[in-house]
């Protein structure tokens, strides 16, 4: 019997690929024909937290919890909110900071997911060869499947 994923991590970007992810993974879990049905984790990865400096009296607060934060989650999450809505399927959305490749793999980890659905950036060979690859170390290092979308 095919084993189908009940649990899929998507990463999201804001980028066009990443829709395009978003876009498969929901797929892949719509596609899911048995009786339990398949949840969707959708993760931003955002940069390092600034650190705050000793002229720093009060420390900048984290993205997530600024006026910009609503537009902005609204902005990157809106083709995997709408597309998870129509097709009934259950999605929880995540904002972490830290390398993304890093904190996908170890979510992976911690909530047992059954694939890791994330869009290749395309980068050229020089480009790639100097900063690395998230998809790649993501696809060489996961606990799960990785399925690369490409555009």
């Amino acid at each position: 019997m095919l084993n189908l994923p009940k649990k899929i991590l998507v990463a999201i970007d804001g980028s066009p690929l990443s829709d395009k992810a978003a876009e498969e993974a929901v797929r892949m879990a719509a596609g899911n024909p048995s009786q339990f049905k398949s949840k969707i984790y959708a993760m931003l990865v955002l940069p390092n937290a600034p650190r705050s400096t000793f002229t720093d009296f009060v420390p900048p607060p984290p993205i997530t919890e600024t006026k910009e934060w609503d537009e902005l989650r609204e902005r990157v999450f809106y083709v995997i909110e709408k597309d998870a809505r129509e097709a009934g399927i259950p999605l929880e959305i995540k904002a972490v900071y830290g390398d993304p490749a890093d904190q996908l793999i170890a979510f992976a980890e911690q909530e047992q997911i059954d694939v890791i659905v994330i869009g290749s950036s395309g980068k050229g060979f020089i480009k790639r060869k100097l900063l690395g690859s998230v998809s790649h170390k993501v696809a060489k290092n996961a606990p799960c499947s990785v399925y690369i979308v490409r555009g």
